[in-house]
Formats: structure tokens, sequence, C-alpha cells
């Protein structure tokens, strides 16, 4: 399935005659840290924010880090966030020392049923990171102890690098209209490297745009079970 950029400005039109969305939706994106659903996910991001849907990005923790502080993270995130037109949370877990049990598979869970979000994105579980699998196995414990309520879909994240064997994707979504908007989400997070880390996201939205015919995309595979597709209810519809 592709969603294109032509694809999201389906959208109902109100009295006035302004864009407005067919049906607001809201959409968690959890990442294992602060930058990370901006690289995976930032051009769908801006796609779904443009008309109108609600974005939460939930960080598992602050990214603080030996030199660079919390303080210094969060400040990044906020910024990243501003600029896709989403809000920032936390599920305030400590940075490299993730812990996935049972009393943290419940306070997840109570996180995300106070969101209550139409759909959750979330890393690939097979990925190089133990906080990215951490965060992946806790929002998919949720979804699955929330009787899939949610539609629950997988993004990558430096493939190879961290991201490893992603399947087949179920969606592409054209993000080659608002790649600018992602790249400047992603430099919002200046301690990160993001001379380097950029340039490997970006290596894999051109890759995915090559498969699904367009410049630059972001992938998604949805979760088997989940028991319908957001992306028709956003506007954005494949094609």
């Amino acid at each position: 399935m592709v969603a294109g950029a032509a694809a999201v400005k389906a959208v109902a039109q109100n009295s006035s005659g302004s864009e407005q969305p067919a049906r607001k939706c809201k959409i968690v994106v959890t990442g294992g840290h602060p930058g990370d659903p901006e690289y995976g996910c930032g051009g769908t991001i801006t796609r779904l924010t443009e008309v109108g849907h609600e974005i939460v990005l939930l960080y598992m923790n602050d990214g603080a880090w030996q030199q660079t502080s919390a303080a210094v993270r969060i400040a990044e995130a906020k910024k990243a966030c501003e600029i896709l037109k989403a809000q920032p949370a936390y599920a305030n877990q400590i940075n490299g020392h993730a812990i996935v049990d049972n009393a943290h598979y419940q306070t997840f869970q109570t996180i995300l049923e106070a969101e209550n979000p139409d759909a959750v994105f979330t890393h690939w579980l097979i990925d190089n990171h133990p906080d990215h699998r951490a965060i992946a196995n806790l929002t998919y414990e949720s979804w699955k102890q929330l009787k899939h309520r949610f539609a629950l879909y997988y993004y990558e994240v430096s493939d190879g690098e961290d991201t490893s064997q992603f399947p087949t994707p179920t969606h592409y979504v054209d993000i080659t209209d608002v790649a600018d908007t992602k790249k400047a989400a992603c430099y919002a997070h200046a301690s990160q490297s993001p001379d380097y880390y950029y340039g490997v996201q970006d290596t894999v939205a051109s890759f995915r745009g090559l498969q699904s015919g367009s410049k630059k995309a972001e992938a998604y595979f949805l979760q088997l079970g989940s028991t319908f597709d957001i992306f028709p209810r956003t506007g954005l519809r494949p094609r």
C-alpha cells in the first residue's frame, strides 16, 4: 500500500471551506529515546498533523547519557515536537537501563490507556538496541492486554545498525514534500550526531521511495490481529 501526498489531502471540508480531516484521530508514536520517532516517522507525523490529527511522541526515557544531560535532551525533544506539531510525553525509564517486567508492563499500559489512541506506532521488535526492543515489547503487550483496541504499526530506524530483519512493509507513506520538515525535527536533536544518523535514515527513505514509486517514503508493518487500518480514517488513502 502506498499513501501519497495527494492522498493526505483527501479530507472533508467544513462550512467555511477550510480543509479538515474527515475524522480527527489520535496517534501515539513510542520510541526508545528522544529522536527515534522523529527519525522513523517524522514525515508521516508531519502529514498527519498538517491536516489536524493529534500526535503524541511517547519516549521511554529522557535520553540522558554521559555528558548529555536530561535537560538538554528534553529541550531538544520539545523543539522537535514543535516542528512536527506533536506533543512529547515520557515513560520515565532510564536510558540504557530499560526494564521489561510485569510492573513496567502495567505502568506502560496505564500510560497508553490514559492517552486512548486510535493507533500506536513503535519500533520493530528485532533491533540491535535494547531500549528499542524494550519499548516495542511494552507497546505490544499493552496492545494485547487492551484487546487490540488500537491499530499497531511498526517502523524502522537506522536499518542494519538498529532495525534488523524488517518484514515486507504493509504501508508506504510518501514523504517527499515534507522531507525538509522531518530533517529539521531530526536536527533539533543536535547533541545526537544528526549529520550521521539523518544520513543513514535518509538512505532508508530513498530506498522505500524507490520501492513505492516516490522519491522518499517511510515504511510500516501493520501488526497481524489489528482490527482496523488507521490510514483511511486519517485521510491517507493507500493507492
